[in-house]
């Protein structure tokens, strides 16, 4: 039986299904970013600029949750393999995944609020989001435009060095640092 919350050695399947689904997504969404605003055909943007409002709608609320579940399971702790300044660095480096996790979806959600082209964002067509409480100009989209761009590019630069860290730990260091997160709790660990 996998237990629902972190052990000292492992995190639980619910802490492995989110970290791994919100990671899906958030590549995922800067992969369609990158191509939506690129393609040429208007409709087809038109499109995935849609699918792309609705995915960030769902990360926010992913990331939310997940932010929250972390507050309530405590991580397990580094292997003793792990040196002092990595185990300093190291949840200054997830701080910052999560704010740009964070700051990303809602930089676009007031990018879509300020839009002079009022088109509602309707996640996967279920529902009309609100905009947020912002006034709408063309220099107000043009700032979260850029902001949004930015942190996209920001964001893509902390997921890879996560990634090369994940790595080494498991290539380099053969510590358990990153199955810990592929292989779930048991409930005797």
């Amino acid at each position: 039986m996998r237990p629902l919350t972190n052990t000292p050695t492992r995190y639980s399947w619910a802490t492995i299904l989110l970290h791994w689904l919100i990671a899906l997504i958030f590549i995922g969404q800067l992969v369609l970013g990158f191509v939506m605003v690129r393609i040429e055909s208007q409709r087809a943007a038109f499109e995935l600029i849609q699918l792309h409002k609705s995915f960030g709608f769902l990360l926010l609320g992913l990331i939310i949750l997940r932010i929250a579940w972390r507050l309530g399971n405590k991580a397990p702790p580094l292997p003793p393999s792990v040196g002092a300044l990595e185990r300093r660095t190291a949840p200054l480096a997830h701080l910052a995944l999560y704010a740009f996790q964070l700051a990303l979806p809602l930089s676009g959600w007031a990018l879509v609020s300020v839009s002079t082209l009022e088109i509602p964002s309707m996640p996967f067509n279920l529902f009309v989001m609100p905009n947020l409480p912002l006034i709408e100009s063309d220099a107000a989209e043009g700032f979260w435009a850029a902001v949004h761009w930015y942190l996209a590019y920001a964001g893509a630069a902390l997921v890879a060095l996560h990634v090369a860290a994940a790595l080494r730990h498991h290539f380099l260091l053969r510590d358990q640092v990153l199955t810990r997160m592929i292989t779930p709790s048991s409930a005797g660990e």
